[in-house]
């Protein structure tokens, strides 16, 4: 089990992400940084702990507003350079190749931003591919067939519960326990709602491979001392 840390990317800067509410993200404020530059963000968590991958959601990216990738190029130039996974929103072929070129970034390809299952078809055991189930307060948003269909899936999932999203409310254990019982032998990463030690240890158990977390790391929640129990 290991945790993940997320960095919302928004305008160049990270945001505090809000149950999926992205109009009212704001610009971070965290005693992990003196401001929310990117590389500022992940070395102030990079202080708590040497984590080895960060996911990144490139919320200009997402929706359609441009992108993040100067923030991204130089997260990839950090010492000791993380694994990044990284939801831009990608939605063809073109865009795709070009984030697995690069084997730095994992793309993820999320649900909400997929009109139909043909890329998922063409690269879903693609090993570097992560796929994102994305469910807001209204539920599942992305192709019905996708999330009825496990044969679809990548090797690696995120069931991401965004409506929980820095709610401080919990992680979607019956979600999960659906999902998980769907994948087989796939690796599924929950997100959402994650608030302590506790939690992260019920997620083990439940055979969960990672948990996205945020709001815990930057409130201090998951200490240092935590966090070294885990990978």
């Amino acid at each position: 089990m290991r945790i993940v840390p997320v960095l919302d990317i928004k305008g160049g800067v990270v945001v505090r992400a809000k149950a999926g509410r992205r109009d009212e993200y704001r610009p971070i404020v965290t005693p992990l940084s003196a401001s929310a530059d990117p590389v500022g963000v992940a070395e102030g968590l990079r202080g708590l702990h040497p984590f080895r991958t960060f996911y990144v959601a490139d919320l200009d990216a997402i929706e359609g507003r441009g992108d993040n990738d100067a923030a991204l190029g130089r997260l990839c130039e950090m010492p000791a350079a993380p694994e990044l996974w990284v939801d831009a929103g990608l939605r063809d072929e073109r865009s795709l190749s070009r984030f697995l070129e690069h084997p730095p970034l994992r793309p993820v390809i999320g649900s909400e931003s997929r009109p139909d299952i043909e890329l998922l078809r063409r690269f879903r055991d693609h090993p570097a591919l992560i796929l994102s189930l994305d469910f807001f307060s209204d539920g599942y948003r992305g192709p019905a067939n996708l999330l009825a269909d496990p044969e679809l899936w990548p090797r690696r999932i995120i069931v991401m519960t965004l409506a929980r999203v820095g709610s401080a409310s919990g992680p979607d254990y019956a979600r999960l326990r659906q999902i998980k019982a769907l994948a087989g032998r796939r690796d599924v990463v929950a997100a959402g709602g994650i608030r302590n030690e506790a939690d992260i240890r019920e997620l083990s158990l439940l055979g969960i491979e990672a948990a996205l977390v945020a709001t815990s790391l930057h409130d201090g929640t998951l200490s240092r001392e935590q966090l070294a129990d885990f990978g």
